[in-house]
């Protein structure tokens, strides 16, 4: 029942939410102080391993993958003209476990509350099969496990559903195994594939807000639940960043996968976190 009424309250949240922000409540006005804390820009010729850990492996990652993913050196991910392309490619002759490769890096740093923020273009809708993510999970993951540690899922795409995203939190009591997760459904972003957007969150200890764009655009708002504990609210513990392109799974392989789409490439222009000043 508890877990029932948290999810009917985030609902009833998600439906007022436009009706209650005023212009002098924007989310934009608490965050105008905040500083910038830590960025990557990725201006070098190759991922900076002292920032970022590449997580390889094709064992589906408990979603069904096809992807296996690379180590460090692969063509998977390539720096070049201040971005970083991660790209999914077909390598194999079946469409099986381990028949592509893509990347999945994941940052050394761990951030609580703040600012989040990836400037990122998805790739040329060509057919469906390609999931690219740009999401966060708690650091302490290996203590407790998924969900306990907390999913922040900022921006999720699927290649079955062009010109759209989707914003989500998982957590013990909210997520896609029990079909609790707390979500903003597919939203409209027709550029999506053809232009650079910013996608965030404003995350506090009272609340994590989803926007793109514009921290006044924002899709899903989620208020910290009246009793928070480890199973409702994960999100008072740091996350650290994940990018990666999966093929296949659960959400992405819905339709199934068109292997006349590869390579096929989620451009990453930065990453950065802003702190207010008691944060």
């Amino acid at each position: 029942m508890k877990k029932f009424l948290y999810s009917l309250s985030i609902i009833i949240s998600v439906l007022l939410i436009s009706c209650s922000k005023t212009e002098t409540q924007s989310p934009s006005s608490k965050w105008e102080n905040a500083t910038l804390f830590w960025s990557e820009d990725f201006n070098g010729t190759v991922v900076d391993t002292s920032e970022w850990i590449f997580q390889t492996g094709d064992h589906g990652w408990g979603n069904d993958e096809l992807q296996d993913y690379q180590p460090f050196g692969s063509d998977n991910a390539i720096v070049k003209d201040g971005a970083l392309h991660i790209v999914a490619r077909k390598v194999g002759e079946g469409q099986n476990v381990g028949d592509y490769t893509s990347t999945r890096i994941r940052s050394r740093r761990s951030f609580k509350y703040g600012r989040m923020e990836v400037r990122a273009k998805m790739p040329d809708y060509k057919g469906p099969g390609l999931w690219p993510a740009i999401w966060m999970l708690g650091e302490n993951i290996r203590e407790v496990g998924w969900p306990d540690c907390g999913e922040i899922d900022i921006m999720e795409y699927v290649s079955w559903r062009p010109d759209s995203t989707l914003a989500t939190i998982h957590s013990r009591a909210n997520n896609h195994r029990d079909k609790t997760q707390i979500s903003s459904g597919f939203v409209a972003l027709p550029t999506i594939e053809e232009e650079f957007h910013d996608f965030g969150i404003l995350w506090d200890e009272e609340s994590l807000e989803f926007y793109v764009d514009d921290p006044d655009n924002i899709l899903l708002s989620i208020p910290r639940p009246e009793d928070p504990d480890q199973d409702n609210w994960p999100f008072s513990n740091p996350h650290f960043f994940i990018l990666n392109v999966a093929v296949g799974g659960g959400l992405g392989g819905v339709e199934g996968v068109d292997d006349s789409i590869f390579p096929a490439s989620m451009i990453i222009d930065h990453v950065k976190v802003w702190k207010l000043e008691d944060q």
